[in-house]
Formats: structure tokens, C-alpha cells, sequence
């Protein structure tokens, strides 16, 4: 049976008016005990969102479900509730069972702890026992926690295998299995570990399947372990008219190994005033990161490998316009709402059309205009016509920025900037000319417009602005896959006149060795990639040890085996006694000096 149901809401209120095809319309309509009805209404929830209304009598009657949902459409609920209801109803029958009733595993332990909080609090007046357990946190307390008894598990597929292979996780007296964000663990590579877990469980178990997407290995997935399961698919809202959003589409093609470089560029022309860029992996998130604020971009990293309190701290940043990108994975990202995103960028090229979608319906919201860019090797060139097909719209293909482009683009901010101060300074004379007898700055142009040419001192001035700005070098072309290839294969590639295609990804990794910003000191640290360090763990150490701001900190350079770090040099002396001669780096000391060896 499957029921398709056109949901009223995208927000993340887990409340949403029932629609005509919804027999359930409140929550008493629902058969669930007092103490849940109770919690439901103490958290004041009065209808079930369409999720809810169809899902939960299925569940509640034993039938294995796959929902697809978007996220912030109260999937939890959906499936804990019927699930902690068939909890109570079984102690009725077997007052001393002991073993795990319920199982429920999530791509991230954010989404873990944040699952367990919800069960809970559904759960506290049945006295329920639920244990979120996941990797990066000691493994001792959640043994200690399953021997003495647990009736829901939420877990990570990694650490549910550790758990089971160590004899803590029995699941021989399992009742129900749910999938909570089901494209996202199958993303993330999980789909062995999904399989290993449901196989140690009882045939007789219920499987619940939630997922925003419904890919061709969701459904595999879903054939091979749902038995004649209750398909429930909630529509995408209507939106009103005068409301669609309005939403540029560009694709810029570019060979994989240079999309970090030629995601830079494209920002730098951009200039996003608030921004998600989109990676696949967390290795990709930390390597992306790197790489901008290695052009002088305030990016800030966010995934699964982050707590809470951290990820709270990164997003009220980009809220608050202190960071102007955030580089995330979808886990991460979701239940993300930033009114005044502007732009969505795409690293990698989304697995669907229907994922391409989820991401860029962050920005254009309300009639407001917003921007989607995607980074396409030629080889997904084809996905481009996937979501053209599933939108109804185009989409704007064009080559990489080149050097030229970037240089432009520079030349006409750096007018515009000095248009806009003269202009300031007209005003300010007019104003205040009694008042400012001389002025310095002038006297000294005055005088060296009676030396050298007038327009020559200009163009030095200006050239000396933009280096104290920071402007990346950008020396390396990027090879240019043209939009419109007469080709079969869907592009042509040619690299600058007289050059050839760099092979590799090693020149896209950051800014490169080249000598520290005036007025800097480069510390040289004895930690690199190798031991999984990235930029925001020696921010972290500096501020946490030394009288250093994470604002004072500059360039961060990321090589295999040690870093290198830019700090203000009237304070590096002092940073490097209060370090004594190492910091404390992922849990190990890391020796700090001055980069003496590089100074040029």
C-alpha cells in the first residue's frame, strides 16, 4: 500500500495542519497511552504532521513502513511514539522482559543524541530506558549501560557493530529496527554495516524506513529486508504564488582534481554574503575549509564529528555575518534554518536530482532571490540534465573563472572601494574645512606627484592595497572545459596556451609554501595531516593556551606532516613561551617553534 500525502509545512515543527486525505487529525485520535499522550501535549503538540497521521497507525499495527519525508517534518515522532506505545503493550504481556526492544540507527551521533533526547522525553512517564551510543565517546560507560538494562538503542552503524561484536548489544529479542535518514547512512558508506546489523536480528522483527530521498539502493535496500511494507511519501509543499523562490542556477565546469581551486575563484567573484558550501565527506569539509581560509575566505568547518555546543557556535557565526561560509555535509546541514542564506554551493555534484533540490530550497525563500552553484567534472555532466528534467528549469553552464577573470573582478572592487572613499572624503572636507587645515596623506601624493607621475603613484597605491588585502596569488590556471562541447563525451578540455593539464589534486590543497604576510610570524607545528589535524584544531590550541584570539590567527597551511600558522609577530615570542615549546593536539603534543627554516 502506498499513500502519498502533499505536506503543508517545510519548517521544523513537528505540528502541521492535517490535509483532507488524513483521517487522524489530533493527537487523542490516536491509541496511545495516557503517558504519552500526556508528554505529547505538555510539549504542546495538538496535530500530527502528515508523516505522523499516516505513519503511526502502521507502525502501531505491526506493518514494516518506508516513508520518505523531507527533513523538519517530524519523522521522530512518527516513529518513536508507535514504537514506545508497542513497548508499553508488551511489559503488559511479559512484566519481566529484559532485552533490547527498540533499535534505531542514524548516520551521526548528533543525530543520535538528538533522537535519545527525544525518546526520552516521549518515554520518561512509561519509564523508558533509552542509551544513544556512538563513536568518539568512550565505549566502557554504554557496556556498563547495556548490562544493566536498556529498552531503545539509538545508535551510529559503526559503534552498533562494535557494540554487537563485543557481546554488549544483544538484539536476539529485538521487536522493531528503524532507519532513521536512510540516504544519508547509505552516503556515508554504511550500507554493509546496515546489513550486518539487521542480520543479527530476529526474522520476526519490524523494520521502519525513513528517508528525505528514495534512491535506487534505498529501494534495494528496502526489498531486501521489508516485508510488504506501508509506502507513505509526503509531497513537497505548494508554494504560493508571488512566493516561489527565485533561485540563479550555475554550473561551472571543471576537472576533478582542480574544484577546490576553482571553488575559491568563483566564490571570490561571488562574494556571498552568507553561504553553505556542500561536501560529501568530513575529510572533504576539513580539506575545502583549509583551502579558503587559505585565500583569505572566513570559512568555518561543520559534520558529524562535531558537538553540539560547537555546531551551535559555528552557525550563530553565520548568522550573526562573522563567517561568511559555512562548509558542511548534508547530515550537518540538516535542520539548518538560515533566513538570510544567499547562495548554495555545490562541491560535488549531489547523488539525485531530488538531493540537488533539498539543497538549493535554502536560499530563495519568500520571494527572495538566492544563488545555487554546482562544481561539475565532466564525467557527471549528465546530472545537470537529471535535475533540469526534475525542476523544469535551466540551468546556467559556463567555464571556470580564469586568471584574467579574477583580475578584472579585483581592479573593479578596489574602484568601487576607492570611489566610494572619495567620495566620503569629499563630503568630509565640505563639511569640515575650517576645521582641517592640512592634511598628511595628501601632502605626502602632493609631493610625490612632483616626482614621479601622477598616474604612476595611483597604480602603485593601488597595487600595494591589494596585497596588503591579502589577494591570493592564484598563479596556477585551471584547465577550460568548454559549455558547449561538440564532443560525445559531453566536454572538451584544453589547458592554457602552451601549458598542460596539471594531474593530481596536491596544488589544490591550500595556499602553498610561500613566505608569511608582512607583519606576521610563521610557527612552524610537528602535527600534519597524517595525525587527522585540521585548521580549526590549531586555532582551538593557540586560543585555548596562549592570550591568542581565534581573530588574531592568520593563514593556516595543512601539510602531511607538520603546519604552518601565521600569527601577529609582535606576539609570537610571547605565544611561544606560553606554549612552552608544544601544544596539546588531538591528544597529543605537538612541538611549536618559529619557522625559521622557510624564512626567505
Amino acid at each position: 500500500m502506498t499513500i502519498d500525502v502533499a505536506s503543508e509545512s517545510a519548517t521544523e515543527a513537528p505540528v502541521a495542519d492535517a490535509t483532507e486525505t488524513t483521517a487522524v487529525t489530533t493527537f487523542a485520535d490516536l491509541p496511545l497511552d495516557p503517558a504519552l499522550q500526556a508528554a505529547v501535549a505538555e510539549l504542546g503538540y495538538e496535530r500530527p504532521s502528515p508523516i505522523q497521521a499516516e505513519a503511526i497507525i502502521p507502525v502501531l499495527e505491526g506493518h514494516d513502513l518506508l516513508g520518505q519525508a523531507a527533513t523538519g517534518t517530524g519523522k521522530t515522532a512518527a516513529f518513536m511514539l508507535p514504537m514506545l506505545q508497542r513497548l508499553a503493550d508488551r511489559r503488559a504481556e511479559a512484566p519481566g522482559r529484559r532485552g533490547v526492544f527498540g533499535l534505531v540507527l542514524a548516520p551521526t551521533r548528533e543525530l543520535a543524541m538528538q533522537v535519545n533526547t527525544a525518546a526520552a522525553r516521549y518515554g520518561e512517564g512509561l519509564g523508558v530506558r533509552t542509551l544513544a551510543v556512538y563513536g568518539g565517546a568512550p565505549i566502557g560507560p554504554q557496556l556498563g549501560a547495556l548490562r544493566k538494562g536498556v529498552d531503545v538503542v539509538v545508535a551510529t552503524p559503526g559503534r552498533a557493530i562494535d557494540l554487537i561484536n563485543r557481546g554488549g548489544l544483544k538484539l536476539d529479542e529485538l521487536e522493531i529496527a528503524v532507519l532513521d535518514e536512510a540516504d544519508e547512512m547509505l552516503d556515508m558508506g554504511f550500507v554493509e554495516d546496515i546489513e550486518t546489523i539487521l542480520d543479527a536480528t530476529p526474522d520476526t522483527r519490524q523494520v521502519v524506513l525513513f528517508s528525505a530521498t528514495m534512491p535506487r539502493r534505498i529501494e534495494k535496500l528496502a526489498q531486501s529486508y521489508l516485508r510488504e511494507p506501508v509506502t507513505v511519501r509526503i509531497k513537497r509543499e505548494e508554494v504560493a504564488e508571488g512566493t516561489a523562490p527565485q533561485v540563479r542556477q550555475n554550473a561551472y565546469l571543471v576537472p576533478r582534481s582542480h574544484t577546490t581551486a576553482a571553488l575559491g575563484r568563483v566564490l571570490e567573484l561571488e562574494r556571498p554574503r552568507s553561504a553553505i558550501v556542500f561536501c560529501r565527506t568530513r575529510a572533504d569539509v576539513d580539506a575545502v575549509t583549509e583551502a579558503l581560509t587559505g585565500r583569505g575566505l572566513r570559512a568555518e568547518a561543520l559534520h558529524g564529528g562535531m558537538d553540539q555546543e560547537h555546531r551551535g557556535r559555528v552557525v550563530e557565526r553565520l548568522r550573526s555575518g562573522r563567517t561568511e561560509l559555512l562548509v558542511a555535509t548534508d547530515v550537518a546541514a540538516r535542520g539548518l534554518d538560515i533566513d538570510l542564506l544567499t547562495h548554495v554551493v555545490n562541491h560535488d555534484v549531489p547523488q539525485t536530482a531530488e538531493a540537488y533540490v533539498h539543497r538549493i530550497g535554502r536560499v530563495g525563500r519568500a520571494g527572495r532571490e538566492g544563488v545555487a552553484i554546482t562544481l561539475v567534472p565532466p564525467s557527471k555532466r549528465y546530472m545537470l540534465g537529471a535535475v533540469e528534467r526534475l525542476t523544469g528549469q535551466k540551468i546556467t553552464v559556463a567555464s571556470v573563472p580564469s586568471l584574467g577573470n579574477l583580475r578584472t573582478a579585483r581592479l573593479a572592487r578596489t574602484r568601487a572601494e576607492l570611489v566610494a572613499h572619495l567620495t566620503r572624503a569629499e563630503e568630509a572636507t565640505a563639511e569640515a574645512a575650517a576645521e582641517a587645515p592640512s592634511d598628511e596623506v595628501r601632502a605626502m601624493i602632493s609631493e610625490l606627484a612632483h616626482e614621479y607621475d601622477p598616474l604612476a603613484v595611483a597604480a602603485a597605491a593601488v597595487r600595494l592595497a591589494q596585497d596588503a588585502a591579502g589577494a591570493p596569488a592564484d598563479e596556477e590556471e585551471i584547465p577550460v572545459i568548454s559549455p558547449n562541447p561538440t564532443s560525445r563525451g559531453g566536454a572538451s578540455v584544453r589547458g592554457p596556451r602552451g601549458s598542460r593539464p596539471e594531474r593530481g589534486p596536491g596544488r589544490e590543497r591550500g595556499a602553498g609554501d610561500r613566505p608569511p604576510k608582512a607583519g606576521t610570524a610563521r610557527l612552524f607545528v610537528a602535527a600534519g595531516r597524517s595525525a587527522g589535524i585540521r585548521p580549526q584544531d590549531i586555532v582551538g590550541a593557540l586560543a585555548n593556551e596562549s592570550q591568542l584570539s581565534g581573530r588574531d590567527i592568520g593563514t593556516i597551511q595543512i601539510h602531511e606532516r607538520h603546519a604552518l600558522v601565521e600569527v601577529p609577530e609582535s606576539a609570537a615570542d610571547e605565544v611561544l613561551r606560553e606554549l612552552r615549546g608544544s601544544t596539546m593536539l588531538k591528544g597529543r603534543r605537538a612541538n611549536v617553534r618559529r619557522d625559521r627554516d622557510r624564512i626567505r
